[in-house]
């Protein structure tokens, strides 16, 4: 985990207008595009270099400001402010049941802006933690090739029903559904075993839902796992992340960023 404030100088920072709503989006490298959607409490540094790892295996990573000050490291303070900002915010919905999030719409169209910019067969999504479900609403754009929900944390709550809930209107669902069948669409979900912001019934939600087509990676961190994640282990892509290709991390990169090439680098 980095400490020090990114400058993300290396990225052109560009303020996107829709609907009246402005966010920077800060983008960097060529090929397909890839819209990488912060988690809490917004652009870290470590959220900043998983798309700088895209651009070296060769995409465009379009990575927007939807929360937070962008480059600042994480906090456990920080990540509160921005969790409870957030939840108060009707763009997010975090607490609505059945409904598509205004922030939805929003990434729609900015992933509609970067596949027409970029070209490519599509685009790619990654939302972390808070925006996880976002990933698997975008997917009922057909542009949306590879959708990879990391440690998808909403609906918040201990029970029964929040924990198996997916967080994306029922019509979306299904039309994500559809898409499994009819163009062998794949999801992706990562989580840790321990992670209480991810139960591991909201995973069986996503297998009973699109069967074979969802691909979960759900790595150790019980007591005294082989890798020595700690009980809080949570951000798969980002603060967790090992460059080590043995470590669990490492292949659940590697394995995102194969279904990435096999779908947009593909002609």
């Amino acid at each position: 985990m980095s400490d020090a404030t990114d400058p993300l100088t290396d990225f052109e920072k560009r303020s996107v207008t829709i609907d009246g709503v402005t966010h920077d989006v800060f983008i960097a490298g060529s090929g397909p595009a890839v819209l990488v959607i912060p988690e809490v409490p917004g652009i870290t540094p470590d959220v900043a270099d998983c798309a700088r790892r895209l651009v070296e295996a060769g995409f465009s990573a379009w990575m927007p400001s939807v929360f937070g000050e962008p480059g600042v490291p994480f906090t456990n303070g920080r990540a509160l402010k921005t969790i409870v900002k957030a939840c108060i915010s009707r763009q997010f919905l975090a607490f609505a049941r059945g409904a598509r999030a205004p922030k939805v719409d929003w990434l729609r169209e900015l992933g509609r802006q970067a596949h027409e910019e970029c070209g490519g067969p599509g685009i790619g999504v990654i939302g972390m933690c808070f925006t996880g479900n976002f990933a698997l609403a975008l997917a009922i754009d057909e542009r949306v090739k590879v959708p990879v929900m990391s440690q998808p944390s909403l609906p918040l709550g201990r029970d029964k029903k929040s924990a198996a809930s997916l967080h994306v209107a029922p019509d979306d669902v299904a039309t994500v559904k559809r898409r499994t069948v009819d163009e062998e669409l794949c999801v992706i979900g990562l989580r840790f075993t321990g992670d209480v912001l991810v139960p591991a019934a909201r995973f069986r939600s996503l297998e009973r839902e699109f069967g074979d087509a969802f691909i979960g990676v759900e790595i150790d961190s019980s007591a005294g796992n082989d890798w020595g994640f700690s009980k809080d282990a949570h951000s798969v892509t980002s603060k967790e992340w090992s460059a080590d290709p043995d470590n669990p991390t490492g292949q659940a990169w590697n394995l995102i960023v194969d279904h990435l090439s096999k779908q947009l680098q593909t002609a």
